[in-house]
């Protein structure tokens, strides 16, 4: 098994593997994201403002993980301005608690930092809570969206 940055060749399937984590999260499928996720994959790797990493197996995608690259005006814990997003971050069932999880986390925060991003964020799933307070995530009580 390898962890590689996702190449144009492998959005596809990096794209199918995202499709399955947000319906196994309980979304309810009833749009086609392929389009708007491939243009999405396309513009933003190709302007390096998202770098995707997957685990490799025999030729086979089997873990994936996403960082997007934010900037906004800065703040006194984050004096870049510059923060990562982690989205993406999911492991086909036959493959978890391997620490492969973890590993694309890893390069994910080796990316956020050679960016000079100053803090990495994510709205977690039930199941990655715990993948993230061991890597020394901590939650914070004042996220709040407004859906338009």
């Amino acid at each position: 098994m390898t962890i590689e940055k996702l190449t144009p060749d492998k959005v596809d399937s990096y794209i199918e593997l995202r499709i399955k984590q947000l319906l196994e999260e309980g979304a309810s499928g009833d749009t086609d994201l392929r389009p708007a996720l491939l243009d999405y994959c396309q513009r933003h790797m190709a302007d390096g403002s998202f770098i995707g990493f997957i685990a490799v197996e025999d030729g086979r995608i089997i873990a994936t993980g996403g960082l997007s690259i934010v900037e906004k005006p800065p703040w006194f814990s984050c004096p870049s301005g510059k923060f990562g997003i982690l989205s993406s971050m999911y492991t086909l069932k036959e493959y978890r608690r391997q620490g492969i999880a973890r590993e694309i986390l890893k390069q994910i925060a080796d990316a956020a930092r050679a960016a000079s991003c100053g803090q990495l964020q994510i709205t977690a799933s039930d199941m990655g809570t715990l993948l993230y307070s061991d890597f020394g995530f901590v939650r914070s009580n004042n996220f709040m969206q407004y859906k338009l």
